[in-house]
């Protein structure tokens, strides 16, 4: 019965003791699991508005675009038309000049008057102005793929994320689950050793006391037996001198 009580004692112990590191773990893993949860929502709201923002840029510039190759349009149909009329002419009387020269044999006319060089000028002007305007979409186009090739990392490491979140929370889960089984298991054998314990510990008092009822009887025949062994002896003698007597012995 000691023996059988001090294993409740121990197994209870063990029982107390895998409670609290079960406690510990489940608690951890919760708490993993509320993190990883906040982490995933926290992503999926970043990659909204970053995909937003992604959207809102791809429109922006899309629109500039139209609009700047709008504009260079307009500008090529107004100045690079009568630009190109205007040097055709002036190159047709040139040469026209040259011809009627060579057969009167005078000399060739001097340059084109001022209104070439004004002429000149606004098609420079134009050209720089086209060519801005093809800076500005080129730099468009460049910003508008460097945000695809954003928009696409963003995205494959978004899915990556999630891909790992949702493995690793499966993981979690499962591992939590077979934790408060064996949470469950211990304190069911927390508490059937308690009961074991309480029954023995019943039992062995009922023993202790039989035991010290039998030391009272057992020690007083011992304490009492060289008197009692005197006495009966001689009471034996004295019957036995009574026979005797009574058997005519003197």
């Amino acid at each position: 019965l000691e023996r059988a009580e001090k294993d409740a004692e121990n197994a209870i112990a063990k029982a107390k003791e895998a409670i609290e590191t079960l406690t510990d773990e489940i608690e951890a893993l919760e708490k993993g699991i509320k993190e990883l949860d906040k982490s995933v929502v926290d992503a999926t709201e970043q990659r909204q508005e970053e995909n937003q923002e992604f959207k809102d840029l791809m429109a922006a510039d899309t629109k500039a675009k139209e609009i700047l190759k709008f504009a260079k349009k307009r500008l090529n149909k107004f100045y690079n038309p009568t630009l190109a009329l205007t040097q055709g002419d002036q190159v047709q009387k040139t040469l026209f000049a040259e011809m009627n020269a060579h057969a009167s044999g005078k000399a060739a006319p001097g340059p084109p008057p001022d209104t070439w060089d004004a002429y000149a000028k606004k098609g420079e002007e134009s050209t720089n102005v086209v060519s801005m305007i093809d800076v500005l979409i080129a730099d468009l186009d460049k910003e508008m793929t460097e945000a695809k090739a954003d928009e696409k990392n963003g995205q494959e490491d978004y899915e990556t994320m999630m891909s790992e979140s949702a493995a690793k929370r499966t993981e979690d889960s499962k591992a939590l689950s077979g934790k408060m089984e064996a949470k469950a298991d211990a304190e069911k054998t927390l508490s059937e050793q308690t009961e074991v314990k309480k029954d023995t510990h019943s039992e062995l008092w009922a023993t202790i006391k039989y035991i010290d009822s039998l030391h009272h009887e057992c020690d007083w025949l011992l304490k009492f037996f060289d008197v009692r062994k005197t006495a009966r002896t001689g009471e034996i003698d004295a019957l036995v001198k009574a026979k005797e007597v009574l058997s005519g012995a003197e």
